[in-house]
């Protein structure tokens, strides 16, 4: 009994431990490598987005502005299509020649105190040039 006790007997059956290599640390952090990128990449895209959605687009807003313009008083009216109007007119020799024929019928409208309504020549030339542009 006194030999069973101190471990004399040979084990046949047993094989030594062996090294298991073992790499699924390495494929873990492997793939929080990647979702990580693919998030900061998806965060600068977002980022993208939203920087460039804000951005001030001066055709657009003049455009918009130079189609609510009314046309009840007349000399703010003639100032205002001149302002918004001067975006749009280096855009072709045609937009230039329709700015430029504006701005003469524009002329007496402008720099007096008190002044009449457009008529209706006046109306054409200006719907006539905002026909003509594109934004």
């Amino acid at each position: 009994m006194q030999n069973l006790n101190q471990n004399s007997i040979p084990l046949h059956d047993i094989k030594p431990l062996i090294e298991i290599h073992e790499y699924s640390l390495y494929y873990f952090i492997g793939v929080c490598i990647l979702v990580a990128l693919i998030l900061a990449g998806f965060i600068y895209l977002l980022y993208k987005w939203y920087k460039n959605k804000k951005i001030f687009n001066k055709r657009a807003h003049d455009f918009k502005m130079l189609h609510a313009i009314k046309y009840v008083n007349s000399k703010k009216a003639a100032y205002d299509l001149t302002l918004y109007g001067a975006t749009f007119a280096d855009d072709s020799q045609r937009h230039q020649k329709a700015y430029e024929n504006m701005l003469e019928k524009l002329e007496q409208y402008k720099y007096k105190k008190d002044v009449e309504n457009f008529d209706a020549d006046t109306i054409h030339t200006i719907e006539l040039f905002k026909e003509m542009i594109d934004v």
